[in-house]
């Protein structure tokens, strides 16, 4: 078992090599890391310690992990983070994003809901597109969403990382591609009259290039929508040290409040048209699991079970609805969407 040591990252002392939380699986192996000293947003050095934690999710490795925050802009990013090596091991085939369909039902129509009053939020305001993009696709479920309001499959575009969900898409007729935003060549410059990029940034190591990228596939007067964690939430506030569920530990590699994030789209040349605060019940729900079965002092895996599906879905309802009314009364949840027009 490991034994505590202090390290001293900018002058400031960091406690790592801690044992593991309670309840984390012995065997666990540690992952390499490569450092990450400079802010992925402004490129500044000046920093402040923000967070640790562990991968309390999906128990991948034994590291302890450092967030830091840029003195200069404000973003938040992991600091070493794991090799690329390491990403089949962090995003093992039992994760989440692959396996939607084993999501209850209730679950699924509830989010359909929300998916078309969020997209019919924005389009009032970009108006309806003659081609449409979606950055980490999945199973296609916005694609679709798109076809089924009379959007020719020829001009519905898709991105992904899984083989057989791109496969499986470029079946049914949408132009999908597989990899990163970074290594794409399929889609023409100035073709994309509306991209939408949900809970993908905060994986990317260069922020900042993915961003270029997708401007230059832009038409002029093109819109992208970006949605992504909110550092600004009571939820954020209340579990920052170690248990918020924003960080999805070691996933997610730079983080953003509004203020953050409308730097980095004015940076890639895009205008700030509109933002927006959406439900966040999966940043409460995994919080209060991590509080709960980690905790030093009373760890309970049985209270945890009460966050995690199926049992926790009257907890998810509960904080969904919560959600709902606040950010009806003008309050910031914990998922931030924010839309930008190419000029």
């Amino acid at each position: 078992m490991a034994t505590a040591a202090t390290e001293v990252y900018d002058g400031q002392d960091v406690e790592s090599g801690h044992s593991l939380p309670p309840g984390f699986r012995r065997d666990t192996l540690e992952l390499s890391t490569e450092q990450a000293p400079s802010c992925p947003v402004c490129k500044s050095l000046k920093r402040t310690h923000f967070a640790s934690g562990h991968d309390y999710e999906l128990q991948t490795c034994s590291n302890e992990w450092h967030f830091w925050r840029c003195a200069a802009c404000n973003a938040v990013w992991l600091d070493p983070r794991p090799t690329t090596t390491a990403l089949d091991v962090i995003y093992p085939r039992t994760y989440y994003a692959y396996n939607r369909n084993k999501t209850p039902w209730m679950v699924r129509k509830g989010k359909d809901v929300l998916d078309r009053i969020k997209f019919n939020n924005f389009l009032r305001r970009t108006g309806f597109p003659s081609s449409f993009l979606d950055i980490g696709c999945g199973d296609g479920r916005y694609l679709d969403l798109f076809e089924g309001w009379g959007l020719s499959k020829d001009r519905i575009y898709g991105l992904d990382f899984s083989e057989k969900q791109v496969r499986r898409l470029r079946q049914r007729g949408y132009q999908v591609y597989q990899g990163r935003v970074e290594d794409c060549a399929e889609i023409a410059t100035g073709s994309i009259d509306l991209a939408t990029m949900f809970h993908v940034i905060e994986h990317v190591a260069d922020p900042v290039g993915v961003m270029n990228r997708i401007v230059e596939w832009l038409s002029p007067g093109g819109s992208l929508v970006v949605e992504t964690p909110n550092l600004d939430s009571w939820d954020a506030r209340l579990f920052k040290q170690r248990w918020w569920g924003g960080y999805h530990i070691p996933r997610h590699w730079t983080l953003f409040d509004a203020n953050s994030l409308r730097r980095l789209f004015e940076q890639c040349g895009l205008s700030v048209q509109h933002c927006a605060y959406q439900t966040g019940h999966g940043s409460w729900m995994n919080s209060f699991h991590h509080l709960a079965k980690y905790n030093s002092r009373i760890p309970s895996s049985r209270l945890a079970d009460w966050f995690e599906l199926p049992k926790g879905l009257p907890m998810l309802i509960t904080f969904t609805g919560f959600d709902i009314i606040r950010r009806t009364m003008g309050a910031r949840t914990s998922t931030l969407l924010m839309l930008g027009q190419k000029s």
